[in-house]
C-alpha cells in the first residue's frame, strides 16, 4: 500500500532524511517542524501514519498525543452504534537515547512503537513495514465487519407482530440477560440475535455463533471450550473454544434443542458461574459473555420427552422472543424481496432487475414453508434465470412447489394434531427436496440452508431413506 506518512520533528537534518527515505520506500511524506502545526495537520488530513518526535517547540509530542487519542475517544463516545476503526493514523514516537521513559509513557499513551534516535535506515524500514501492515490488516478486518454487517444486520418489515418482538429484544439489549429466541428455521433468528448484539454495550467486541447441530458430542464439546495440549490423539497444542474467542462479547447457541444432554450440563454450569474448563484441563477458566440461543423446536415439549434440561431451559429464557414465520408476514415481502434484490445484484448478477408486480403478487400468496431464507433462494435463482431486467412469475418456479396451497390446506380431509401435522410436513419437504436434487444430499441440503451433517441425522431421526426408491414396486415384487 501507498501510505500518506506525516512526519513531525524539529531537526531539520531528520526531517529531511525522514522525508526522503519515505519517498524513496515509495510513500508519500508531509512534514512540521512543531507540535502545534503537526497537530492541526493531524485534525485536517488523513494520514495513515505519524512520525512524532517528543522534544517539540510549542507543544511537545506527549501533548499532541494525548489530544488525537483524546479526540478519538470522545468520537467514539458519542457514536456509539458504529465499530471501531482505524479513522486515526497510528502514531510512531521518535525520542533520544536519554528519554526512552517518556517514550514509554507514550506507549501507555496509545502510541503504536517508537524510534531511538540515531536509528539505521534499515531499521526505520522495519519499523514502518510493521506498522503499515498494522494498518493493512485492521483495514482488511473492517471491511470483512462491514460485509458481515450488511449480510445479517437488517432488520426489515412493518409485520406488528414482528415489531412486537423486537421492541423487547431492544428492552432487554443492554443488559447481560440470555435470551432464547424461538420460531420456524428461516425466520432470522441470527439476524435478530445480531441485532441485540449490535444494540448491546458489547457490541464492538466479537459476536460468535456455533451451531449445536452441526457436530457430534466430542467434536460440540471441543469446539465450544476448547482443549488443553495432551488432552487426546492429535492435541498437540492448546486451542481456545469458542466461549474464550467470545470473551467480552456475544455467542450465538444456535439449534440449542440439538445439543446432546451431557453437553447442557456444562453448558448450565457457564451460565450459572461463568466458568468452565477446558476438554483435559484441571484450572478452571473464568469468562465474560453474553449468551442468546436459538432453535426451531419445541423445548417444553423436548423437557416432557427427557431430551432437554429444563433447568437450562429457564437459564436460557429469561427473555424469550418467538419470531412469526413468513407466511404470517405477508406484509413485509415486498420490502424484504426488495432487500433481497438490491443485495444480489452486483453479486448473482451485473445489471439491475426489479420485481413486477404479478411476480410480487405470486410471492404474497405461497405460503414460504422455508421462510425467508427459501425467498432468497427463490429470488437468487430468478434473478440468474430472468434474461430480461424484470422479474416475472415464470422465473420463481413457485407452480412447481410441493407445498399446499392455503385453499388445500383448508379442505385437508382431517385435521391432525399439531406436532403430528409438523412432522409429516417436515418429513415432506425433505423428501422432495432430496427429490428436486436427484436425491444428492448435499446439494438438497444446500437447498434447505441446512448443514450437510444435520440433513443426515434429520434423515436417521425421520426415518427418512437417502437413496432413490425403485422405480415400480411390482418389479421388486416380481418372482
Amino acid at each position: 500500500m501507498r501510505a500518506k506518512i506525516l512526519i513531525v520533528d524539529d531537526d531539520r537534518d531528520i526531517l529531511l532524511g525522514l522525508e526522503n527515505r519515505i519517498a524513496w520506500m515509495g510513500h508519500e511524506p508531509v512534514t512540521a517542524d512543531n507540535g502545534k502545526d503537526g497537530l492541526r495537520l493531524i485534525e485536517q488530513g488523513d494520514f495513515d501514519l505519524v512520525l512524532l518526535d517528543l522534544e517539540l517547540p510549542g507543544l511537545s509530542g506527549l501533548e499532541v498525543l494525548e489530544r488525537v487519542r483524546g479526540a478519538s475517544h470522545s468520537d467514539r463516545q458519542t457514536n456509539r452504534d458504529i465499530s471501531p476503526s482505524f479513522g486515526t493514523p497510528l502514531i510512531i514516537i521518535l525520542t533520544a537515547f536519554g528519554t526512552i521513559e517518556r517514550a514509554v509513557q507514550a506507549m501507555q499513551l496509545g502510541a503504536f512503537n517508537f524510534l531511538t534516535k540515531p536509528f539505521s535506515a534499515d531499521h526505520l524500514t522495519v519499523v514502518l513495514n510493521k506498522a503499515l501492515s498494522t494498518i493493512a490488516l485492521h483495514r482488511q478486518v473492517n471491511v470483512l465487519r462491514q460485509e458481515i454487517d450488511d449480510r445479517h444486520d437488517h432488520l426489515i418489515g412493518v409485520n406488528a407482530e414482528m415489531a412486537a418482538q423486537l421492541t423487547i429484544a431492544k428492552q432487554a439489549a443492554p443488559s447481560n440477560v440470555t435470551v432464547l429466541l424461538l420460531g420456524e428455521t428461516g425466520t432470522g433468528k441470527e439476524v435478530v440475535a445480531r441485532a441485540i448484539h449490535r444494540w448491546s454495550p458489547r457490541h464492538s467486541k466479537p459476536f460468535v455463533a456455533v451451531n449445536c447441530a452441526a457436530l457430534p458430542e466430542q467434536l460440540l464439546e471441543n469446539e465450544l471450550f476448547g482443549h488443553e495440549k495432551g488432552s487426546f490423539t492429535g492435541a498437540v497444542k492448546r486451542e481456545p473454544g469458542k466461549i474464550e474467542m467470545a470473551e467480552d462479547g456475544t455467542m450465538l447457541l444456535d439449534e440449542i434443542g440439538d445439543m446432546p444432554l451431557p453437553l447442557q450440563s456444562r453448558l448450565l454450569r457457564v451460565l450459572q458461574d461463568q466458568t468452565f474448563y477446558r476438554v483435559g484441563g484441571t484450572q478452571p477458566i473464568h469468562t465474560n459473555v453474553r449468551f442468546i440461543a436459538a432453535t426451531n423446536k419445541n423445548l417444553r415439549r423436548a423437557i416432557q420427552q427427557g431430551t432437554f434440561r429444563e433447568d437450562l431451559y429457564y437459564r436460557l429464557a429469561v427473555i424469550s422472543l418467538t419470531l412469526p414465520p413468513l407466511r404470517e408476514r405477508i406484509d413485509d415481502i415486498p420490502a424484504l424481496a426488495q432487500h433481497l434484490i438490491d443485495r444480489a445484484v452486483g453479486i448473482v448478477i451485473q445489471r439491475p432487475c426489479t420485481l413486477s408486480d404479478p411476480a410480487l403478487q405470486a410471492l404474497q400468496q405461497y405460503r414460504w414453508p422455508g421462510n425467508i431464507r427459501e425467498l432468497d433462494n427463490v429470488l437468487t435463482r430468478a434473478l440468474i434465470l430472468c434474461a430480461g431486467d424484470s422479474i416475472e412469475p415464470a422465473h420463481l418456479y413457485l407452480a412447481d412447489s410441493p407445498f399446499p396451497s392455503s385453499t388445500e390446506t383448508e379442505t385437508a380431509s382431517e385435521p391432525r394434531l399439531y406436532h403430528e401435522s409438523m412432522e409429516a410436513h417436515s418429513r415432506k419437504v425433505i423428501e422432495e427436496a432430496l427429490r428436486r436434487n436427484g436425491w444428492n444430499q448435499t446439494r438438497a441440503s444446500e437447498e434447505l440452508g441446512l448443514q450437510r451433517t444435520y440433513l443426515t441425522k434429520l434423515l436417521r431421526q425421520k426415518d427418512i431413506s437417502g437413496k432413490q426408491p425403485s422405480s415400480t414396486g411390482s418389479e421388486e415384487d416380481a418372482p
